[in-house]
């Protein structure tokens, strides 16, 4: 089986930034570490950690000290802060990650330019601070995979930079889209949008129950004290064994009922040229009988803008619906096997530690059909052949 390290926020009073920290230090991280890391933006930023009681669990409680400042930041400053720090690339990534995250869904709320994003309260040293301190925690937590139960939002209204706002606020709202949300009796603001921004950014599965043998938890506490619960994020981490890997993607469709097949296959071949993970088509009815087609473009977060920018170049769509999966897959390595024609790439794919499965590549075979005039079904058989017979010439020659 594969082992995997993994957390699991069981945020059953919410999440926020200085939250999160006071769980990743709880749950061992050094707290010295993420405050010499902070410390790498040049900013004047204090962390003062304080061990308190929160309706009853012994928590870890982050204040950020920073002096009160009128300039609010655009995301090119806070990124060139970010880039321009002493923290290690990854930490840098997920930094970069989350601000983005936080800057794409205030441009959505107030209709401006992601460059033009004004952060009001995120731009305040504190919350730099919170966010930049928690990638660095959760770097240096050393997992492979981060899950989380649905997430509590409260309800209510909360004061902000443009008067009364409803919980969730619009940039809350908007960063957890997608993501499945649990009822709460407590009226207050439970997830901030840093809070809700950290958990997008890392997590791959929202799950009730997380499937792991839990090894530490971590208690983060809330700047409140509600009646109703105690105001902490529960952190576990812990191993679990699982028989494939896991990753994120999304996916990316348009339904088309007036672009001709000649333009849809074009974009195809652009959208996989890009990088897309897999493309695909269905025929499908669509309003007033007509008859459409669904098209389907899988592909990794960062080249999602890239493909959808194709999509709408190449296509007639006016909009596109996208959401994140997460994909299991069996393990995998290239593999070559020796023909009558020489070389040919494939590839094996197995499951713990179960049979492997030899798949030749496409590209390979026809290679080979073209240049010695064979059919293709000759050579995918040859191929084949030759891979099991070196399969069982290996097991026959082992002692």
């Amino acid at each position: 089986m594969h082992s995997m390290r993994v957390a699991h926020f069981d945020c059953f009073s919410g999440i926020s930034g200085d939250m999160t920290l006071g769980a990743l230090i709880s749950a061992g991280v050094d707290a010295e570490a993420i405050r010499s890391g902070v410390a790498t933006l040049g900013l004047p930023v204090e962390l003062e950690i304080e061990h308190i009681r929160r309706g009853g669990f012994a928590a870890v409680k982050v204040n950020v000290i920073a002096p009160e400042q009128d300039e609010h930041r655009f995301l090119p400053e806070i990124e060139k802060l970010i880039s321009s720090s002493g923290l290690t690339p990854r930490q840098k990534e997920l930094a970069h990650r989350i601000f983005r995250r936080l800057a794409q869904a205030e441009a959505a709320v107030h209709g401006v330019p992601l460059e033009k994003v004004h952060f009001h309260e995120v731009g305040a040293l504190d919350s730099i601070a919170d966010i930049v301190g928690s990638a660095i925690g959760l770097d240096l937590l050393g997992v492979d995979r981060f899950t989380c139960r649905p997430v509590p939002t409260g309800h209510g209204s909360v004061k902000a930079a443009h008067g009364l706002m409803p919980i969730p606020t619009p940039a809350t709202a908007e960063l957890l889209k997608g993501v499945p949300l649990a009822p709460s009796p407590v009226k207050a603001e439970l997830t901030t949008p840093t809070g809700a921004a950290i958990l997008t950014a890392v997590v791959s599965e929202w799950t009730p129950s997380p499937l792991m043998r839990i090894e530490r938890i971590g208690y983060g506490a809330g700047q409140r004290d509600f009646v109703e619960q105690a105001n902490v994020l529960r952190l576990f981490v812990g191993m679990t064994e699982t028989a494939a890997e896991a990753d994120r993607v999304w996916v990316l469709e348009t339904n088309l009922d007036d672009s001709p097949a000649e333009w849809i296959g074009y974009c195809t071949e652009r959208l996989l040229a890009a990088g897309a993970l897999d493309v695909f088509t269905q025929p499908i009815q669509m309003k007033k009988n007509r008859p459409g087609t669904l098209m389907t473009v899988l592909a990794s977060e960062p080249q999602v803008p890239l493909m959808e920018s194709i999509l709408f170049a190449e296509t007639t769509t006016f909009g596109i619906r996208r959401h994140q999966v997460e994909r299991r897959k069996l393990q995998r390595k290239s593999h070559v096997v020796h023909t009558p024609w020489g070389p040919v790439q494939g590839k094996l794919g197995w499951l713990a530690d179960g049979p492997k499965t030899f798949a030749p590549e496409y590209e390979d075979c026809a290679r080979v059909a073209r240049t010695h005039g064979v059919p293709l079904r000759e050579v995918y058989e040859a191929v084949l052949r030759a891979y099991a017979e070196a399969s069982l010439s290996k097991v026959t020659t082992s002692p």
